[in-house]
């Protein structure tokens, strides 16, 4: 028997007639969070590189440049690029949603590597320690997603499946929370156990190489659960999506940049 729970608003609350979503919220838990933790990690004695208060600042800004304008831009480009085409102004409206995950990853990779080069830094070290903090945002993104109902799982018969009150009947499985526990919550306690207790930090790339493989498999397990997006839906068979051709892609992109990193004297 399904769980049936009522909707929540995609509003957490409203500040002089201005709704604030839980969307918004997250973005912040996750950049405020993950600055403190990635400023932590920076100051320990074994950290392989330094910042000063304003190149981190800097840093920070950067980011979130990035990631905003990388995931817009991908969900442009990878999810529904006719539909953009013909709706030009519709691509700055970020508050109808539609942010890519990989987008938003080579939007923070171009980023990172800009600031570093402005700042004579290694850009790996750096995409090293935020792969150990990213699983922040990527945990309270998909908390928001199950809020707002979106991306929600495949028609299931689990006793754990989802029915919220006044939409379809359908039970589906909670795919953002499988997400949240596997993306979210596993892949950060992975990342920081590998980067406190053992030596890949000092191989520039290699903790950025497994967090994207890692994430990539996390990604392509979960999409067996997730509904493809209804404009696409499946691109063959039943279970490659295009989250799922994209996870492929990363997955041997991050297995290529482990290798290098470990190989490299």
């Amino acid at each position: 028997m399904a769980l049936v729970i009522e909707p929540i608003s995609n509003v957490a609350f409203s500040v002089f007639g201005l709704d604030v979503r839980w969307y918004a919220l997250a973005y912040i838990a996750a950049f405020v969070l993950g600055y403190f933790l990635f400023k932590k990690l920076l100051s320990r004695k074994d950290a392989t590189f330094s910042l000063s208060k304003k190149e981190l600042d800097d840093l920070l800004t950067a980011v979130i440049i990035g990631v905003i304008i990388g995931g817009r831009l991908g969900y442009v480009l990878f999810y529904d690029p006719i539909y953009f085409l013909l709706n030009p102004l519709e691509i700055f409206a970020l508050w109808h949603g539609g942010m890519s995950f990989h987008g938003g990853l080579l939007g923070v990779i171009c980023a990172v590597f800009y600031f570093a080069h402005r700042n004579q830094k290694s850009a790996w070290s750096i995409l090293d320690l935020m792969s150990v903090v990213a699983p922040i945002g990527l945990f309270f993104g998909r908390i928001a997603n199950f809020i707002n109902r979106e991306v929600m799982g495949r028609p299931s018969d689990a006793p754990w499946a989802i029915v919220f009150n006044g939409d379809t009947p359908i039970p589906r499985h909670p795919s953002p929370l499988y997400e949240a526990a596997t993306e979210g919550l596993m892949l950060f306690i992975i990342m920081y156990c590998l980067y406190r207790y053992t030596g890949l930090r000092t191989r520039p790339g290699a903790l950025g190489g497994i967090m994207g493989m890692l994430y990539a498999s996390f990604r392509i397990l979960c999409e067996q659960f997730r509904a493809p997006d209804a404009h696409i839906g499946f691109l063959f068979g039943e279970w490659l999506t295009m989250g799922t051709l994209l996870s492929i892609v990363m997955f041997f992109a991050g297995m290529g940049i482990f290798m290098f990193a470990i190989r490299k004297k």
